[in-house]
């Protein structure tokens, strides 16, 4: 049976349109509930964001239209669930037509709705204890992409459109009848007694209107145009929700979420990295302890904070707004990564970057060189030649743990714990990826012709192992110099790191080091020719390396726009505060052999 793909709409992030990277944040779901039919009549869909299947990208369509290339205007990447909200950064393809009109219209100000489609693999259904209606949880599903829809949701009261697509070219949610029916605009006549109550539920879902209400306007016999007029007037004479009312610019405006998430996080940052110097955005709220952040969060959302403690603040900031959370993973972010690069880059220094686009095996081939040039015979004839070529793979897996920070130590703005907690994480994802690729080294692994990746075969193993010195330095060069490709040729490789472990790093300083000889006898060759590479997990052995620019060896590779360590951040409800996931997208694997010289020490 083929699963159906369902869609909703949600909001475009509100001036966050970069002109220069052509990037837009956007709010993928909130969760509201969506009308929906079935064999047993209508029930209300609510999509639990938490239990979204979030891939490292998402392509973003044209109106949900999966049959031609043209229609992606490009991506989703950046997917985290904050404060309840499903969130994602955009990004325009800048060889697409339609993307290219796309960001001429967002530069002059213009929005577009925002819908996703969804697959549903476990659902929950319950009774809403105040309507009595039937409800259905997607309490797992998978993302399968994000669209840009001319009917934009109307993102103060929430409103969702939604279709069912059976077919694999649906049509455009404009033109959806049940898109129609749940959107304001050109709303159909209804007649029906049953059919205008339950529009009237409708109504009041979308304008939190209460029971009282609906059974108020139900006995009257209101239509669907005077309920709707009586709602709107609720509406109007009631304290509007400071997230409904609120406004921002692009630019410096602090009242943009996400701009004011970047400068409150910069600045919390600088608490933890004194060296840092913030920029001019962040530094008015230099010094802010976390229960001011959070209070300051309020503040800008409209809700009364007088009289609220320092654990109240906190979690009605982690309850009711999304700045709180977004600050708080900036602050993280910011650690992890810092931490991650300032680590030891060990063997990582002598393999080569790369990305892959997916999690399936990553091919690389290896080519030998042109084909010798030989002379045209005074017929003029060229004679033909081929390159040799051979393969070796790897995958990227996923790697990652999950860290928190509780509302008590939110409370006692013991940010230098939970700071030292996420800055050992930065180490620890660097380390892993520094063992990852040694594991590789010392296990010799199996090549594609297999034979081990140092063997003698290979050219690039000493026949038995010594210590290091001028002498056996001297036979590894010529080894290397003197390697063979897929043809016989000669490659000549050339020498650059010198790779020992703790226990043979003063003799490979002796080795390398520069002295003013004498005498011609003491002249040392490798004076100032090696690059000493040290890693506690190689003993015994040695290795001479050359550099990854020149020829192929140790490769890595992240996941494409996922280089490093990402951070997800999640309000818990399980957990009393803030979990942190960091994960990983990384592999690596040996591509070629020539570029490596073993000695297995003495």
């Amino acid at each position: 049976m083929t699963e159906h793909i369902l869609t909703r709409r949600a909001p475009l992030g509100a001036s966050t349109w970069n002109a220069e990277t052509w990037t837009f944040d956007v709010v993928l779901s909130t969760g509201a509930p969506v009308e929906r039919f079935d064999a047993r009549g209508s029930y209300d869909e609510l999509l639990a964001v938490s239990g979204a299947s979030l891939p490292p990208v998402l392509p973003l369509l044209d109106s949900h239209a999966r049959d031609s290339v043209d229609a992606k205007l490009g991506q989703v990447d950046n997917l985290q669930v904050i404060g309840g909200k499903l969130t994602g950064r955009a990004t325009l393809s800048r060889h697409n037509p339609k993307s290219q009109r796309i960001a001429a219209e967002l530069s002059d100000g213009q929005t577009f709705g925002v819908s996703i489609g969804y697959i549903v693999s476990k659902w929950a259904e319950r009774k809403n204890q105040d309507s009595g209606r039937r409800e259905k949880v997607a309490v797992a599903f998978d993302l399968i992409e994000a669209s840009l829809v001319i009917i934009p949701a109307d993102r103060h009261a929430g409103i969702r459109s939604m279709t069912t697509e059976t077919q694999p070219d649906p049509a455009p949610e404009s033109n959806n009848p049940a898109v129609a029916e749940r959107t304001a605009v050109n709303q159909p006549t209804v007649t029906d007694r049953a059919a205008v109550n339950m529009e009237i539920r409708s109504i009041a879902r979308v304008a939190s209107l209460d029971q009282t209400w609906i059974d108020q306007q139900i006995d009257a016999g209101a239509t669907v145009e005077s309920a709707r007029t009586a709602a709107f007037e609720v509406m109007r004479n009631r304290t509007a929700p400071a997230s409904e009312i609120q406004t921002a610019s692009v630019g410096t405006d602090y009242s943009d979420p996400e701009f004011r998430a970047r400068a409150i996080g910069e600045a919390l940052f600088t608490r933890v990295a004194p060296s840092h110097q913030p920029s001019e955005a962040a530094r008015q709220f230099i010094g802010l302890t976390i229960p001011e952040i959070a209070r300051d969060c309020l503040r800008v959302r409209g809700i009364q904070t007088t009289g609220l403690q320092h654990g109240r603040l906190i979690e009605r900031a982690l309850q009711t707004t999304s700045d709180f959370p977004l600050i708080l993973a900036d602050t993280t972010g910011r650690t992890l990564r810092q931490a991650y690069e300032s680590a030891p880059a060990g063997v990582r220094r002598l393999a080569r970057q790369t990305t892959a686009k997916d999690f399936r095996t990553k091919h690389r081939l290896q080519f030998s060189t042109a084909p010798t040039l030989e002379k045209v015979n005074e017929h003029g004839e060229f004679k033909s030649g081929a390159m040799a070529e051979a393969k070796e793979s790897y995958a990227v897996e996923t790697f990652g743990r999950i860290v928190g920070f509780s509302r008590q130590a939110m409370v006692n703005d013991d940010l230098g714990a939970f700071a030292d907690i996420t800055r050992r994480m930065g180490q620890a994802a660097a380390a892993f990826e520094n063992s990852f690729l040694a594991n590789l080294v010392i296990a010799n692994p199996t090549m594609s012709d297999t034979k081990a990746l140092f063997h003698a075969d290979h050219g690039n193993l000493a026949a038995s192992g010594a210590a290091i010195d001028v002498t056996t330095l001297s036979a590894a060069r010529l080894a290397m110099r003197t390697q063979k490709g897929l043809l016989g040729e000669l490659i000549a490789v050339t020498p650059k790191y010198l790779l020992v472990g703790a226990d043979r790093e003063t003799e490979a300083e002796k080795v390398v080091t520069t002295i003013t000889p004498n005498v011609s006898e003491d002249v040392n060759p490798f004076s100032s020719k090696l690059e000493i590479v040290v890693d506690p997990r190689i003993t015994g052995a040695w290795y001479v390396v050359a550099d990854p620019a020149e020829i192929d060896g140790l490769e890595y590779a992240y996941l494409e726009g996922a280089a490093g360590p990402q951070i997800t951040s999640e309000v818990g409800f399980d957990v009393d505060g803030v979990r942190f996931r960091v994960r990983l997208d990384f592999g690596g694997g040996f591509v070629d052999w020539r570029g490596w010289h073993k000695n297995p020490g003495a």
